[in-house]
């Protein structure tokens, strides 16, 4: 995991758990749009208060990083309180950079909160978290869910009637279709969105939270297309096993390797610095693991 390897780059620097199975006896689903906006753009929003999902229309977009964007980067670094540029091997698993066509699917608009993940709880389908164990800061319904595994995840979208995103279909829409380095465009802003720092500690109040925030309190850092929360706040659980590199060529519909150790994680919670809530940085962990800045959203295919 990449805050283990930060803290030995630092010293460097500085020294001369699953889900019960079984079909929901209520899946969660979009609420029908009352009204769709153009969809040039490739994409249709629901225009009901407060929207549940987006439906992305299916097209090509680039995913990955190029050498350019590493090295931009690996600078972004020397900008928070480390003060020192990040090796490329941090971002070298954003290569190569390489064209994907995604079909139509919905994507939550927000995070999964507690309020939601209880309702999965209380049916038998979802295993509590362990709040009760030191966490309980964390056990508020405007919050998003933490302290998940990767199969807490995966099962609650399950019964909500979807499945987690895939990789690339969390960065295109962190990304649209022009490939933004952030998810409300390319230049950074620490106080619309919920981050941290580069630097022995790792939180940081400057915008306003030192620890988790409710869904959606920062509006200015949505994507173009309305979604919250994809930079900052809780990194997010996608489908994907981890694979150190992207495969070459254009690829249809990824789905990643077939197996693997650990699986992948996008978006950056309040931990990370602004070198990795970028929309193309990629985290990876065990899935048994659970964080406080660790949660997910889901995706249903129409």
């Amino acid at each position: 995991m990449r805050l283990a390897t930060v803290a030995a780059l630092a010293l460097l620097v500085f020294a001369p758990s699953g889900g019960v199975a079984g079909p929901p006896p209520r899946a969660e689903a979009p609420v029908a749009p009352t009204q769709q906006a153009n969809t040039k753009a490739g994409i249709v929003t629901l225009q009901n208060p407060a929207p549940e999902a987006f439906l992305l229309r299916e097209g090509t977009f680039s995913m990955g990083s190029t050498a350019a964007e590493v090295a931009h980067a690996q600078s972004l670094c020397g900008l928070e309180p480390m003060g020192r540029e990040c090796p490329e091997h941090f971002f070298a698993d954003e290569y190569p950079p390489h064209e994907v066509y995604l079909s139509d699917v919905w994507i939550d608009r927000a995070e999964v909160t507690v309020a939601r993940y209880r309702r999965c709880v209380a049916s038998g389908h979802c295993l509590e978290p362990p709040y009760a164990s030191g966490a309980s800061r964390f056990d508020r319904p405007e919050l998003p869910v933490v302290m998940v595994t990767w199969s807490d995840a995966a099962a609650f979208c399950a019964w909500a009637g979807g499945r987690l995103p895939t990789e690339a279909e969390w960065e295109r829409a962190a990304r649209g279709l022009r490939g933004r380095r952030y998810p409300w465009g390319n230049l950074w802003n620490g106080v619309i969105l919920n981050h941290g720092r580069f630097s022995w500690d790792e939180l940081d109040p400057t915008d306003g939270f030192l620890e988790l925030a409710p869904g959606g309190s920062f509006p200015d850092g949505r994507t173009p297309d309305g979604f919250a929360d994809m930079a900052g706040n809780v990194e997010e659980w996608v489908a994907d096993y981890y694979a150190p590199r992207y495969q070459e060529g254009s690829v249809m519909n990824p789905k990643g390797p077939s197996s693997g150790e650990e699986r992948v994680l996008r978006g950056g919670g309040y931990v990370h610095g602004r070198p990795f809530v970028r929309a193309a940085s990629r985290e990876h962990d065990l899935p048994s693991m659970r964080r406080p800045w660790r949660g997910f959203r889901c995706a249903r295919d129409p």
